[in-house]
């Protein structure tokens, strides 16, 4: 249940917020859910669009995939076999395969979502880190028979290599950029062969007067002068050992770059971003979505009840 008060959501506790209790889980998302996109949806819960509006809401469809990223409940499957214990409070459920469509449809709703939980949490921040996480698709000998992408050769998955882990892979690569407090303020999927200063394309347009904290694979002089020059933006990155004018990396920004590592082994352990479901590069993108979301929504959680943001398994507890 949810008490608003001056823009303050506090959620109480009631007799089914247990923490494997699939139903209260979604209700407590779903609040967060029509609390935060009031003016992105009707009165219904639905994106505005002609034709029959569904039963079973757009927030409702937004909801129950946090909610199932949250419990690691990432086989569509299996979820609505645990959802069958709940037919009679969640009438108007929808089918499987009406799930999997509408969760596409609403990936953006979704994501401008988990934007608005962002601007709550940290909306002042001025010193972000970036960094880049492998995700494969399939295992390195079934790449060349991976059907993913073959109707939209672009977003297609390929081979690339992975320095910090030592591995090739078959997949994409998920850029982020986060705050200091831990909250993803925005990330892309590109191709696994795509280098790291290409995704600094994109933070140039998106942030200015800023200071960015990158890994090794992200020294490049003229791009951080270029960086500086058209949005202030000043990338700090440690030197490599042979490099000239080598100087020790500065303490509080290795420190902070620990966030965004933390992040990442949610992402594996929690989230399960390593195993994929999915058969075709838009499902696979919308599952992203999810789980980057569902991160968000528990640190949101978190910080509304006081909590320490990092600490997402005890978020719906």
């Amino acid at each position: 249940m949810l008490i608003f008060s001056n823009l303050v959501v506090k959620i109480k506790t009631t007799k089914i917020t247990a923490m494997h209790n699939l139903f209260a889980n979604f209700v407590k998302i779903l609040e967060v859910c029509k609390y935060l996109a009031k003016d992105l949806v009707n009165d219904k819960g639905n994106i505005p669009r002609s034709g029959v509006a569904p039963r079973f809401s757009d927030l409702e469809v937004i909801a129950l995939s946090l909610t199932a990223e949250s419990m690691e409940l990432d086989s569509e499957c299996y979820l609505f076999a645990k959802l069958e214990e709940y037919r009679d409070k969640m009438t108007n459920l929808i089918s499987r395969r009406q799930y999997n469509d509408h969760r596409k449809f609403t990936a953006e709703l979704c994501e401008k979502i988990r934007k608005r939980m962002v601007t709550k949490i940290d909306g002042g921040e001025d010193v972000f880190i970036i960094d880049s996480k492998p995700v494969k698709v399939c295992q390195l000998a079934l790449g060349k028979r991976n059907m993913m992408g073959k109707t939209c050769i672009g977003k297609a998955p390929n081979f690339g290599y992975c320095a910090s882990q030592a591995m090739y892979y078959f997949g994409y690569k998920l850029h982020a950029v986060c705050g200091v407090s831990g909250v993803i303020h925005s990330y892309d999927l590109t191709q696994a062969s795509v280098h790291d200063i290409n995704y600094l394309n994109d933070v140039q347009q998106d942030y200015f007067n800023c200071t960015n904290i990158g890994d090794r694979g992200y020294i490049n002089v003229e791009l951080q002068l270029n960086l500086f020059k058209t949005a202030h933006i000043s990338l700090e990155v440690p030197y490599r050992c042979n490099q000239k004018d080598w100087k020790p990396f500065y303490k509080p920004f290795g420190k902070a770059r620990k966030r965004i590592e933390t992040i990442f082994s949610q992402f594996t352990d929690q989230f399960n971003i390593m195993r994929n479901y999915a058969k075709d590069w838009l499902g696979f993108f919308t599952r992203i979505i999810s789980k980057v979301s569902a991160l968000t929504v528990a640190q949101y959680i978190n910080k509304i009840n006081n909590r320490p943001i990092g600490r997402i398994k005890y978020a719906l507890a």
